[in-house]
């Protein structure tokens, strides 16, 4: 033993409670674990209603509001960003590629400057 932990032993500082007892993890049980896409699915879809695709052409980067609104709401997005400069275009996806990422969805790009920005509960299949 120390000597700076003899001297906080001696002053009643140094004492470590030994825990005989589990921290209670054993409660949490695993009928409760979900996939990650499930629980975006959960999350992120509104139950009762139809799914909705919404088309978005932002002018500036200041629409990226409107995109993630949309996108957190559960709706699929497609993002033209053809009438915005090369800059602002590439922050754009950058951004949607973020918000994508952390709401657990997708994003493609279908065409030339053209994204589809998919919630996790949307599957996306090519023929």
């Amino acid at each position: 033993m120390g000597a700076v932990r003899k001297v906080a032993s001696y002053l009643g500082l140094g004492a470590v409670e030994q825990y005989d007892e589990a921290y209670g993890d054993d409660d949490y049980g695993d009928d409760e674990w979900m996939p990650a896409s499930e629980r975006a699915a959960k999350r992120w879809q509104p139950s009762g209603e139809p799914a909705r695709i919404v088309m978005v052409r932002p002018q500036k980067y200041d629409d990226a509001l409107t995109i993630g609104r949309h996108f957190r709401e559960g709706h699929t997005v497609v993002m033209d960003v053809v009438s915005m400069s090369t800059t602002e275009a590439t922050r754009m996806v950058d951004f949607a590629a973020g918000l994508a990422y952390g709401c657990e969805g997708r994003i493609e790009r279908i065409a030339d400057k053209v994204f589809l920005l998919t919630p996790a509960s949307v599957e996306v299949s090519t023929a």
